[in-house]
């Protein structure tokens, strides 16, 4: 999380920065409409950046993903860019729109017009003065478009592959407001680093808006494949998915999870790999568990022979560090890209010892003899946990079993609120924040 704060705040920085430069907060004389005058164009520079960015990572990059610990973690940053760019929008649109309004009211008296100036505009900005009008009525209605998109996506409840739909709206809608920013910047930004970051990004965004329009989101990382065979656990809830995948498959690391395509309409949902790669065998398994509306009906809509797409693979929770030994903490269906890098430890056997634990709410024999069987043959100590059975995992559980704590590096998935829970109490307790792997599995 470290790296994603840091880019989130140097990014609202650089913007500020950049924009200070050409302009300012504190112009002379300072009056309510001298201030709407400067910050609209302050707003709008952070709002139209902010949201070209997200329109980017958006793109899933690989080539950015160690620099933010992972998709997961770029994920998290694409909605902070998205919320804040949704903040900064309605302080937008309410100083343009609000102080119309205002005025209508009898709040603010507008003051006169100032003399009209005879300097000649070249063609350019006489080309972009002639769109004012029209650009900021784009800009208002994509505006209420935008928001309201926004607002949905915020909605947990909301449908995933209603969430995807959203999202290409929204590309939708930064095409506009991409257009409005041209033509009302000022136009003395364009010969400033202010506005050459502009263009840049805006460039950018709109490529990354028209990728995401004609869906060649990671069209470069999809191979084809079909299911090879089908495991559910009933009381567990969650289904085992063997995919067969197609020449073109570049290999993937324990921890790693790719996006999965079984139904065009409902569009590719993430899940984690639960399999080592074997470039003699292309078979990828997966691990689903009935959380949502999509992933609880996988048990009746998949069938064996079945064709998918699979794109990826992403992430960066790949157990790579420099500690002595590890400590892991696979919560409930969490405990997915520890059981790849079982399968894989097997096949390669690793010199540091490794304690896993397991606390889970449900209880499958089957499935746990097969975690036995695997963590015996890789050479780790697990340590199975059921709620309701013996005390409750926590921070001060894991370092009494695990006496040499200090000198590991903790790895975890599971339910965010334990993980962080968890990364509070070994950090109070000496661990460097470093030393604290945790997966974000949340798309959204």
């Amino acid at each position: 999380m470290k790296q994603i704060k840091i880019s989130f705040v140097a990014l609202l920085l650089l913007f500020t920065a950049l924009w200070l430069f050409a302009d300012t907060l504190m112009p002379e004389p300072f009056t309510y409409f001298s201030f709407r005058t400067v910050f609209i164009q302050y707003s709008g520079v952070i709002a139209i950046g902010v949201m070209s960015i997200a329109m980017f990572l958006a793109l899933r990059p690989k080539w950015l993903e160690p620099h933010l610990d992972g998709l997961d973690k770029m994920y998290r940053l694409h909605k902070w860019l998205g919320v804040t760019a949704l903040i900064i929008t309605v302080l937008h649109w309410w100083m343009a729109q609000g102080t119309k309004w205002m005025v209508g009211w009898g709040w603010l008296d507008k003051p006169a017009r100032g003399p009209r100036g005879t300097e000649t505009l070249g063609f350019i900005e006489d080309l972009l003065h002639s769109q004012r009008g029209f650009a900021e009525s784009v800009g208002e209605w994509a505006f209420y478009a935008a928001a309201a998109l926004m607002v949905l996506a915020l909605i947990k409840r909301f449908p995933y592959h209603l969430f995807v739909k959203i999202h290409q709206l929204i590309s939708l809608a930064y095409l506009a407001l991409a257009y409005h920013s041209v033509v009302l910047i000022k136009f003395e930004y364009w010969m400033q680093p202010v506005g050459w970051l502009m263009a840049g990004l805006l460039l950018g965004g709109t490529i990354a808006a028209v990728l995401a329009l004609t869906g060649r989101i990671g069209k470069g990382r999809k191979v084809k494949g079909s299911i090879d065979s089908l495991t559910y656990y009933d009381s567990l809830s969650v289904l085992e998915v063997s995919v067969v995948l197609q020449d073109g498959w570049r290999g993937h690391r324990a921890g790693q999870f790719a996006f999965v395509t079984s139904n065009k309409k409902e569009g590719a949902h993430p899940y984690t790999i639960a399999s080592a790669w074997d470039p003699k065998d292309l078979r990828t398994v997966f691990i689903a568990k009935a959380l949502g509306d999509h992933t609880g009906r996988l048990r009746e809509q998949l069938k064996t022979g079945m064709p998918v797409t699979v794109e990826g693979p992403y992430g960066c929770f790949d157990f790579n560090d420099d500690q002595p030994r590890q400590i892991w903490v696979g919560a409930g269906i969490g405990i997915t890209p520890f059981v790849a890098r079982l399968k894989e430890l097997a096949k390669t056997p690793g010199e540091k010892p490794i304690d896993l634990f397991h606390p889970t709410a449900d209880y499958n024999q089957a499935a746990i003899d097969k975690l036995t069987a695997d963590a015996k043959a890789a050479g780790v100590k697990l340590h199975v946990m059921v709620s309701g059975k013996g005390a409750r995992l926590d921070h001060r559980a894991i370092r009494a079993s695990v006496p040499e704590w200090s000198s590991a590096s903790i790895w975890f998935c599971g339910p965010q609120g334990f993980g962080f829970s968890l990364r509070k109490g070994f950090i109070a307790n000496g661990l460097s924040a470093k030393h604290y792997h945790q997966e974000i599995f949340q798309m959204r």
